[in-house]
């Protein structure tokens, strides 16, 4: 399903539709189970006038989904993913998590609201850049090669969504998140045998 904003639009319904992008990304970080009538209020609009930009919520949160996966990966690609896999891993994960506090309980919203087809297509490109790292690294002997990437890469995102509903719960503090995501994934990603490697030293080195 599409939004209404396909067409051609005037100035001023672009102006709503704007405001009421920046109200649903604001809302739903607060409040994932934020409904029609509070986005619409935060937004200044009327619910006709939602409605004739998106025409359910699902449509909504996708639509501002959309936008901040485009708006993080902004921010993504910026990050050094050179040198040593384990450190650049341990840099993507706390720029990732920095992203993840930004938008708030939007993952959460996100994860209740869209299929999870739609979903992990807004992933395509996250996804590709730790498939890269995971594959320097193995080739490194940094992680493992027994487990298929593409389950390590899921194991990844699943951890890191894991740990922004945890930080919504009230399970984790925010603060944690990005230490824990980091940790969990060293642990798995070691190669049996070897030495998990200290998470405090790999972060002084980046």
């Amino acid at each position: 399903m599409t939004t209404r904003t396909d067409r051609p639009q005037r100035a001023d319904a672009r102006r709503n539709v704007e405001a009421i992008l920046d109200a649903a990304t604001a809302t739903l970080a607060r409040d994932p189970d934020a409904s029609v009538n509070d986005i619409a209020k935060a937004a200044g609009v009327g619910r006709v006038t939602l409605y004739g930009h998106f025409e359910n919520r699902g449509v909504l949160v996708a639509a501002v989904v959309a936008r901040a996966m485009q708006d993080s990966e902004v921010s993504l690609r910026g990050v050094d993913l050179s040198g040593d896999p384990a450190a650049a891993l341990v840099r993507l994960i706390e720029a990732t998590w920095q992203v993840t506090l930004r938008y708030g309980a939007l993952v959460v919203a996100a994860e209740k609201s869209l299929p999870a087809a739609d979903l992990a297509a807004a992933h395509d490109e996250p996804r590709e850049r730790v498939e890269r790292l995971l594959g320097r690294g193995r080739d490194a002997g940094r992680f493992r090669a027994d487990l298929p990437v593409s389950w390590l890469v899921t194991t990844m995102h699943t951890v890191t969504h894991a740990a922004a509903t945890s930080v919504y719960a009230g399970e984790l503090a925010a603060d944690q998140g990005a230490r824990a995501i980091a940790a969990t994934m060293l642990g798995l990603l070691t190669p049996p045998g070897e030495v998990v490697p200290d998470l405090d030293a790999l972060r002084a080195a980046g």
